[in-house]
């Protein structure tokens, strides 16, 4: 333990916002290890994905519903690959209103651990600005004040307004991937 470790430590007393952002892989996959972990625990847990489609296959998913953690599916679909033809409005229409639905979900109350997948990957595709995911994080962070809503936001790039609104920044980069070979995403490793 470090020096600066070592001091006395306390007890965090409000929800934390946690953000797992970067290039490599692994940004989902924590954050479905965070939501096992708190399910077996016996939080309620809300899985929400903004991005991924219902349609596109998922391991996480399943395996999320067999532990009773809710699973909401938001998005219409990578934007832009993977064969998506959509107009930039449907992913945006889609994105608008989810990100509604989560503010939702989150002020209810009915959830200890909601896990925001791919939020931030909306910002990168300017689905909604980074200012919308920072004005509902400081709404939701007053309505919870006193209350244990923890709150995980992945995707890509570093907005630091957005990051600024994180007590723990995880960042995962990629050293190396199959995607930049030409090799599809593959299922049981990356879906």
């Amino acid at each position: 333990m470090s020096k600066k470790a070592s001091k006395k430590l306390r007890q965090f007393t409000r929800g934390m916002i946690i953000a797992y952002i970067g290039n490599g892989k692994g940004k989902t996959t924590a954050s479905v290890g965070a939501a096992v972990r708190a399910r077996g625990y016996g939080w309620t847990v809300l899985f929400f994905q903004f991005f991924k489609s219902p349609e596109w296959p998922s391991g996480e998913r399943t395996a999320l519903h067999t532990l009773g953690i809710d699973v909401e599916v938001h998005g219409k679909g990578f934007v832009g690959i993977c064969g998506d033809e959509k107009p930039r409005r449907i992913h945006s229409e889609a994105a608008k209103k989810a990100l509604r639905l989560a503010e939702k979900a989150i002020v209810s109350g009915k959830w200890k651990l909601i896990v925001l997948d791919e939020i931030i990957s909306c910002v990168e595709e300017k689905l909604f600005p980074a200012d919308a995911v920072v004005s509902m994080l400081k709404r939701v962070r007053v309505h919870a004040r006193g209350k244990q809503i923890h709150i995980i936001l992945t995707g890509h790039r570093k907005y630091s307004k957005i990051l600024k609104q994180c007590d723990i920044v995880t960042e995962m980069k990629m050293l190396k991937h199959l995607y930049y070979k030409g090799y599809i995403a593959h299922k049981g490793i990356d879906f």
